[in-house]
């Protein structure tokens, strides 16, 4: 041990007894002195503690996503890989959206609106339904022009409800199934939130929900149509209470002999995955009433046998999803099979649901399917015109390069580099002069 450090030990030594022997000297003193000893030490520790807990660091740790260190590619776009790549995207897009384009037209379909069937049919005779009122998407297009007549069901207990829209349509070729027969809407616009959120789920699941659920749960209930006269509406919720009740004969009469009837079924037009959400409910028939606008099915309420079954009734599960757009298709009857062949059908349809007093329109509509669903040329036309801009953006650019092409990287056109160079040309030409 050097002479410095025996120095430094016996400096230690001393200040330690000095320490100890002022301890020694302020215990016995008194119990005040004693009592502020200790709480100088209690403050001192807590100073201490809160030191420590400053001291803390909040940096981020020490990973390389905390870090950001993880690897990332950046990639350079030149004109040696973009009009590659654009025109790659052209080749695939057109082609695509071609053959889209294609399979969508070869889908055949008609559509007749039958909202003014009420004010424009003759219920002595058939008349001919004006063209402003058709759609008809055939490949033979010498079809006879549909026809429409108005009737009346006596079966009917209200008398705003009989009447009946008989239509005559034209199929003038084979149509190979599998058919689809729709519904169409226009100007109903469905997707309002109020009206997107106004149903039940725990009663579509079959649970018999109190009226607190239907009434108070939180971003989804039935109000305004939750409970009526203290009884709890089912199905509650403005979708239920508005549903499409027009109807419509299951079987194409063929007219005159034309052809042979065409059958049609309402079972399997639903989405499959609702068959295990829509459950039939376990609410005793004395606990709940009808929607407001059901009261025409429903005359006298429910009863032990005439509560819907909305497991089994696939027309009101369709409707139970609203649709995004104010015009719109929902299924109702179908035939997977059989061909309708060539010939003139009618078809009747029972007129229930007014669509006038909000200047929309309701349609019968008839389409195939192919492998793309049924007919909508948007999605092909999309792809064709989306590869057509990236064919044209490869060849602008590819002139651009030839006529006008740019050093990748050029220090030169950097804006302090160009204004260097700027000033040193102007200085060149003033010592010319």
């Amino acid at each position: 041990m050097t002479s410095l450090d025996q120095f430094e030990g016996h400096g230690a030594h001393a200040d330690q007894a000095r320490t100890s022997s002022s301890q020694v000297r302020v215990h016995p003193d008194n119990h005040d002195d004693g009592d502020a000893y200790h709480s100088d030490s209690d403050s001192s520790s807590v100073s201490e503690h809160q030191d420590t807990r400053k001291e803390k660091s909040r940096k981020p740790g020490n990973s390389a996503f905390r870090q950001q260190r993880l690897k990332a590619y950046s990639p350079v776009f030149t004109a040696s890989n973009v009009i590659p790549l654009l025109l790659i995207l052209a080749i695939v897009f057109v082609p695509l959206g071609a053959a889209m384009w294609y399979a969508s037209d070869r889908v055949q379909d008609l559509a007749i609106n039958y909202a003014h069937c009420e004010k424009l049919a003759s219920a002595d005779h058939w008349s001919a339904i004006p063209d402003e009122y058709l759609d008809y998407h055939l490949k033979d297009k010498s079809y006879k022009q549909p026809q429409w007549r108005l009737s009346k069901d006596e079966s009917q207990q209200f008398e705003d409800e009989s009447n009946v829209c008989e239509i005559q349509f034209n199929v003038p070729r084979d149509l190979k199934g599998p058919i689809y027969f729709f519904y169409r809407l226009e100007k109903f616009y469905a997707n309002h939130r109020r009206f997107v959120k106004s149903y039940s789920e725990e009663q579509i699941i079959g649970h018999a929900a109190s009226k607190h659920t239907v009434k108070e749960t939180s971003g989804q209930n039935c109000q305004p149509m939750s409970t009526h006269k203290g009884k709890i509406i089912y199905p509650c919720g403005l979708i239920a209470n508005s549903m499409f009740n027009d109807t419509f004969s299951s079987t194409l009469s063929a007219v005159n002999g034309t052809a042979d009837d065409y059958k049609l079924t309402n079972k399997g037009i639903a989405w499959s995955k609702d068959k295990n959400r829509f459950k039939k409910t376990k609410y005793s028939h004395k606990d709940i009433v009808p929607p407001p606008n059901w009261y025409k099915r429903f005359p006298n309420g429910y009863n032990e046998t005439n509560v819907p079954d909305v497991s089994t009734w696939e027309e009101f599960q369709n409707w139970m999803h609203p649709a995004g757009l104010p015009t719109f298709n929902k299924l109702v009857l179908r035939n997977d099979d059989d061909t309708l062949k060539a010939g003139t059908y009618q078809v009747s349809v029972g007129l229930h649901w007014p669509v006038l007093p909000f200047k929309g329109g309701k349609y019968i509509y008839i389409s195939q399917r192919s492998v793309m669903g049924g007919k909508n040329p948007f999605v092909g036309i999309a792809w064709m015109a989306s590869g057509g801009v990236c064919f044209v953006l490869s060849i602008f650019l590819l002139v651009v390069n030839l006529v006008k092409p740019r050093k990748t990287g050029d220090m030169s056109l950097l804006s302090w580099n160009r204004e260097k160079a700027a000033e040193d040309e102007k200085a060149v030409e003033q010592s010319q002069q």
